[in-house]
């Protein structure tokens, strides 16, 4: 080769590095934002976070825990954080009014339980009459309980009394203190608080409690559905939607940590309790082995998402924000980040 050609060809394999290098830099984000609530939707989340499976996208990555539905929808609509973990009711009310978002997946398949100092109760119906804690009003999971309860024949408002608190914890509490006979509760709170009540010194005071309805082996058994619900899943939000190679990173690193949570329970709990000091190694160990925790992606969800989303337009339009959202909803990632 002669000399000129082999320094232009030099040249441009220098020019071509520093391009690529360029364009690397600029791939790495300085910050990203990942946020969830104190469920078991939250553990992937965090285990990406404590295991350095984002290191290379971002300098830095945060968890923001949201304690109850409005902090989420702060979080939404202001756009201060890149991807959140929520039930996806609120995922499709928030997108028909307008909100920059779309559903990346779903995980949480099965994790609301009625918790009871009755040992013999099998059914919502043998609740008629009693006083039942439920966190989040006209919010999941006490959507989840009206829907089964009138597809039974039951008045959620005449035939219950229901006592609404601000979260699962603190339906725990009222539980655990004795201040309730029983409560609907998302795990990890079903696990807490049977932790709790096995455990010194809360045993002294705190009532014998069993798992007893699992809500969503009675929606199958009412709705003719298999025993699962796509309760909650994770959203990317604001400018992470136009970067379709990190959404598909996300949803991979998700999927990967959730495996490995499923796996080494312990372990993830662990790493949960040093993030939420709310919650115990245990008790997060514990919810893993009780929930239905799958990761399918919204595409593949779609349909039982939609026959969710009919039941409850129908029930109460506003609850999905008017409508059933459109495709653009349910759009998958299509293009990866090698880890």
């Amino acid at each position: 080769m002669k000399p000129a050609r082999r320094l232009v060809t030099r040249l441009l394999a220098t020019a071509l590095l520093c391009a690529t290098t360029t364009w690397a830099q600029a791939e790495r984000l300085p910050r990203l934002v990942l946020a969830g609530p104190v469920a078991s939707v939250s553990t992937p989340l965090i285990h990406m976070i404590e295991s350095g499976a984002l290191k290379d996208v971002a300098d830095s990555v945060e968890f923001q825990v949201w304690k109850d539905p409005d902090q989420l929808r702060v979080l939404a609509i202001g756009g201060k954080a890149d991807f959140i973990a929520m039930p996806t009711n609120v995922a499709a009310n928030l997108y028909n009014r307008g909100v920059g978002l779309r559903l990346l997946n779903v995980s949480a398949w099965g994790v609301l339980w009625m918790l009871s100092r009755d040992k013999d109760a099998r059914t919502l119906a043998d609740f008629r009459g009693k006083e039942i804690a439920v966190p989040f009003r006209a919010d999941m999971p006490d959507i989840v309980f009206g829907l089964v309860a009138e597809k039974q024949g039951l008045d959620p408002k005449k035939d219950f009394t229901l006592r609404y608190v601000n979260s699962p914890l603190d339906a725990m509490q009222l539980l655990v203190t004795r201040r309730v006979d029983h409560a609907l509760l998302a795990e990890p709170a079903v696990s807490m608080a049977l932790r709790k009540t096995k455990s010194f010194p809360a045993s002294v005071i705190a009532p014998e409690l069993h798992r007893s309805v699992d809500l969503q082996r009675e929606w199958g058994r009412l709705f003719k559905q298999e025993a699962r619900i796509p309760q909650a899943g994770v959203a990317v939000i604001g400018r992470a939607l136009q970067d379709e190679v990190l959404q598909a990173r996300i949803t991979s690193a998700y999927e990967n940590s959730l495996a490995w949570c499923r796996q080494n329970p312990l372990k993830c709990g662990e790493m949960v309790a040093r993030r939420i000091d709310l919650l115990s190694a245990d008790a997060v160990a514990d919810a893993l082995d009780h929930s239905q925790m799958r990761a399918v992606s919204a595409a593949a969800a779609k349909p039982e998402l939609q026959f969710f989303f009919g039941q409850l337009h129908a029930r109460n339009p506003a609850l999905v924000g008017g409508k059933l959202p459109d495709d653009g909803f349910y759009a998958p990632a299509k293009a990866s980040r090698a880890p």
